[in-house]
């Protein structure tokens, strides 16, 4: 059922991170080249029908540049004998990210991946937001999969380095991530089952979100 990635899209975020209150971090600051030593990230709670508990994972990669999460049971579909509720699927995972003392982060890009198999007249879309506890939510993006379709997919949701939204200095706050995957049977024939799923058996499908570093002032 693993395939190799199909494709990929790019979507510029800044417009739905503009909800979000900015943190007192100078715009004249500069991104640090890499990150500071000691960073951590786990799960403080998760919840949803797409991620039941002990079904999503938490990595934080060995450069510290970047984190990733794994989920094993995260598919949403409709047609055949598929219950209404199952068309769609959400995930809500609070993250602890620690972070020394004197630096602060953003998310600068987020790639996502998964699979998807649809007949031909329906359709599937992934939306997903995030924000740090205490601000407000930030606007979510939405990608689709048309059909048919039956391969893996991928987007890519980039951010201007002036929409960057970074954790206030000093303080620990939760980061938040909301994800949804939603299929719709549309036109096609009601007896086939269409699908999209975000999970994965053997790991390599992964939601990765990659930092930018600042120091604080």
């Amino acid at each position: 059922m693993r395939k190799g990635i199909a494709g990929s899209a790019a979507i510029a975020a800044a417009a739905a991170l503009t909800a979000v209150s900015a943190t007192p971090v100078g715009a004249s600051t500069p991104l640090l080249a890499r990150g500071p030593d000691g960073v951590t990230v786990e799960i403080a709670t998760v919840n949803g029908s797409g991620c039941p508990i002990g079904t999503a994972a938490v990595a934080i990669s060995k450069d510290k540049e970047a984190f990733t999460v794994t989920y094993s049971d995260y598919l949403a579909q409709t047609g055949g004998s598929s219950k209404p509720t199952e068309a769609r699927k959400n995930c809500q995972i609070a993250m602890k990210v620690h972070v020394p003392q004197g630096f602060t982060y953003a998310i600068a890009q987020t790639d996502y991946r998964g699979y998807a198999n649809l007949v031909k007249g329906a359709k599937a879309t992934q939306k997903a937001s995030y924000y740090f506890q205490g601000s407000s939510q930030t606007g979510a993006i939405t990608h689709s999969i048309k059909s048919p379709h039956d391969d893996n997919w991928q987007f890519t949701d980039k951010i201007e380095v002036s929409q960057l939204v970074w954790k206030e200095c000093g303080e620990q706050r939760n980061f938040n991530i909301n994800t949804e995957l939603r299929v719709e049977k549309g036109t096609s024939d009601a007896s086939k089952v269409s699908f999209v799923a975000m999970d994965s058996t053997d790991g390599s499908i992964k939601t990765t979100y990659h930092f930018a570093w600042k120091r604080c002032p």
